[in-house]
């Protein structure tokens, strides 16, 4: 009894193992890796491979013939001598593989321009492979073995070669390869195939130590060894030292060190080392005392037109209209302050626009500019509670002294500033009870989204017109003080574009910020394809293509027009607006600063990951112009299915939006079938094959394989 009752605790035991390593070895390939399988058997001509698929299938669970998996990913390709053909293909995308192998088959074509960074061991020899070894070597820092033997690859080593820090084995004999070998002497290569090559020139003494090198079949250069190409030696250096005597100095650097033994040219290279750096050291020298002759003597000029140039302020106030008088024109306060202010004009100096006092709401101001952090003659004004304006005080007898100089008095943040740091453009300070009353205490009928920085309200003004509020979060600008979030403010007003929603004007007051933009009436492309009935517009094929095309000039122009480049950071559907003509305008373009760091940077790239549009580099904190590049692809593709970029609603392999369709943006009748069904076919397939081309440029996984927006605005100006 007690043997049956073991054995039975010994099945249920073995049945429950059996159950959990089921449990935990099921599951899907990452479909990235899918996608670049089928590409590379689609490109090798389909060949018959045990398990192997066009499109779709299930690499790791169904043990595909050759393939090696971690969990989810491909981490191997060994498929050599399988007499395969075809090409390498475009898409070795691999996210995880390690190693690929595909030596002695009859692969013909190029060797791809992308490569897996990942990979820690290549072998292509005994193909058919021709042109270039490719420049994308770089990226492959893990790579320790690279065979390209028995090819026909042509051209010089790429520079890009003397980065693989890891390479230990190099094969490349049997080839029509070129050029010097320099870029190779720096790697720690313990075994290296040149023969059979066209490599040319000296050897580098480097290379001779290593323990497996073989260089036979090369028409070298060994009977004149020059150093690799350097600057031209100082006159110094050029003189004959007196163990140099008894040799003949030819007329040419390069012929003396070629001519001397090698000990004598070895202490001669390092006197002339010597002498170049001393030279070079008191040339620094002399030009660090020259910068530090000039600062001192601007320093003490600034100093001097500081306390020149003081200026006090008014002390009569300025009139304040109570609630009462919203909507009345103060003409005549307006004629008065223009003419207290006219005391500040030097006669002979061009005057601008004379700030406006509208109402207690509204003021007009010219945009101050921050690259001077408000110095220079520039100082706060304490204003107490802070949101009161300052009492503008008479001038004292003593005026500014520097001929045509005018000063403006900014009333909404008491500060004085010159006109040299006042821009032309013109916007809005508003305060927190005009905004209070245009969005009906911000209430939540108003509120119109609920962005990363804080929430967007409408603003409707007495006349009727429509803003957007942009409240900001307290810690969205945590890190801000009052100078540099009106620098951020001043930034965001030069970005003028017909594609990117414009600035009106800010509020800071009583602890809050707040932005004001011009209203969009049809709301956000994500409404727009994903909302109910009633925020749903139709967008037909060619619409969908101008929208594209206007996000992407908008982006365009924030990377290579604006200066300095602005990158977006919080590139979405969402951020993607409407207007009555259904023309784009991008939001929060210029909120960088306010992306990057603190709490507030944390949650936009958690929101950006968990919403499917970050680029890969996100996740290890990196984001540049090639990571909104990625996000824009992925709004194409929102445009494209009609999907959202994630949906939890759909089945596992299908809630992201990238995972899910790049695997298919190639296969033609997987294409048709993943459009969005709202077009109802009404689109030509040539246009919808070319938009699913630059949509895989966009979604590459390494940043530097992505177009730029100026490539991406010329395709799609080519499908209009």
């Amino acid at each position: 009894m007690g043997s049956s009752n073991l054995e039975l605790h010994v099945r249920i035991f073995v049945t429950s193992m059996v159950i959990l390593t089921g449990t935990f070895c099921v599951g899907d390939t990452d479909l990235v890796d899918v996608a670049a399988i089928n590409s590379l058997y689609v490109a090798l001509g389909s060949p018959s491979l045990q398990g192997w698929k066009p499109v779709g299938g299930d690499p790791c669970l169904e043990q595909w013939q050759g393939v090696a998996c971690v969990f989810s990913n491909i981490t191997s390709i060994r498929l050599g001598g399988m007499n395969l053909g075809g090409q390498l293909g475009s898409n070795l995308n691999f996210p995880s593989i390690i190693e690929i192998d595909l030596s002695n088959n009859h692969i013909e074509g190029v060797i791809p321009f992308t490569l897996p960074p990942t990979l820690r061991n290549l072998s292509l020899s005994g193909n058919q492979l021709t042109g270039s070894i490719p420049d994308a070597l770089s990226l492959l820092t893990q790579l320790s073995h690279l065979d390209f033997s028995s090819n026909n690859l042509s051209g010089q080593l790429p520079s890009s070669t003397g980065s693989l820090s890891s390479l230990i084995t190099l094969l490349l004999q049997n080839n029509q390869l070129s050029g010097t070998l320099y870029v190779l002497q720096d790697l720690p290569l313990q075994d290296l195939n040149i023969e059979n090559n066209l490599f040319s020139g000296p050897i580098p003494p480097k290379l001779l130590s290593i323990p497996n090198f073989r260089k036979d079949g090369n028409p070298f250069n060994t009977t004149i060894i020059l150093s690799p190409p350097a600057a031209a030696p100082s006159p110094v250096a050029m003189a004959p030292s007196p163990k140099e005597s008894s040799w003949k100095v030819a007329n040419s650097p390069s012929a003396l060190t070629a001519l001397m033994p090698a000990s004598t040219r070895k202490s001669f290279i390092a006197k002339s080392i010597i002498w170049i750096a001393v030279a070079g050291f008191l040339i620094f020298i002399a030009l660090g005392v020259c910068l530090f002759m000039i600062w001192c003597f601007n320093r003490r000029r600034e100093k001097k037109n500081a306390t020149k140039h003081d200026v006090g302020v008014f002390t009569r106030p300025l009139h304040k209209p109570t609630c009462s008088d919203a909507g009345f024109e103060a003409t005549n306060q307006e004629e008065k302050v223009e003419k207290s202010l006219r005391l500040y004009e030097v006669p002979g100096r061009r005057t601008n626009s004379i700030p406006k006092v509208q109402d207690e709401q509204e003021i007009y101001v010219k945009t101050v500019s921050a690259t001077s952090e408000f110095n220079n003659g520039c100082e706060l004004i304490n204003t107490g509670g802070g949101s009161k304006l300052s009492p503008l005080q008479p001038p004292p007898h003593s005026l500014p002294t520097i001929p045509g100089e005018k000063v403006i008095i900014n009333p909404a943040i008491g500060t004085k500033v010159t006109e040299r740091q006042v821009k032309t453009s013109s916007i809005k300070v508003y305060t927190v009870s005009s905004l209070q009353q245009y969005t009906n205490s911000f209430s939540q009928e108003n509120c119109i989204g609920e962005g990363t920085l804080g929430p967007v309200y409408r603003a409707e003004l007495p006349d009727g017109k429509l803003l957007a509020v942009r409240k900001l979060d307290a810690t969205a600008s945590m890190g801000q003080n009052h100078e540099q979030f009106l620098q951020l403010v001043s930034s965001i007003s030069k970005i003028q574009h017909a594609n990117i929603v414009k600035l009106m004007g800010y509020c800071a007051e009583y602890g809050q910020r707040l932005l004001v933009y011009e209203y969009c009436s049809n709301g956000t492309l994500h409404d727009a394809l994903h909302g109910d009935d009633e925020h749903n517009i139709k967008l037909p094929w060619n619409a969908r293509i101008r929208v594209a095309l206007g996000a992407a000039r908008a982006l365009e122009y924030l990377h290579e027009n604006f200066q300095p480049p602005v990158v977006h950071r919080n590139f979405k559907s969402v951020n993607v607006l409407l207007n009555d003509e259904l023309e784009v305008c991008v939001s929060d373009c210029g909120l960088g600063p306010l992306l990057s760091s603190g709490s507030a940077g944390q949650l936009s790239g958690r929101l950006l990951t968990a919403y499917g549009y970050s680029a890969p580099e996100f996740e290890s904190g990196s984001y540049t112009q090639q990571s909104d590049v990625f996000s824009f692809g992925v709004v194409m593709l929102e445009l494209l299915t009609g999907r959202k970029s994630y949906d939890r609603s759909r089945p596992r392999g299908e809630q992201f939006l990238v995972r899910w369709a790049v695997p298919q943006l190639h296969d033609i009748d997987a294409l048709s079938k993943m459009v969005d069904p709202c077009l109802n076919g009404a689109y030509p397939m040539k246009s919808l094959s070319r938009f699913a081309d630059i949509v895989s440029s966009c979604v590459q996984r390494e940043p530097e394989f992505r177009p730029a927006m100026s490539e991406i605005v010329q395709d799609l100006m080519r499908m209009m």
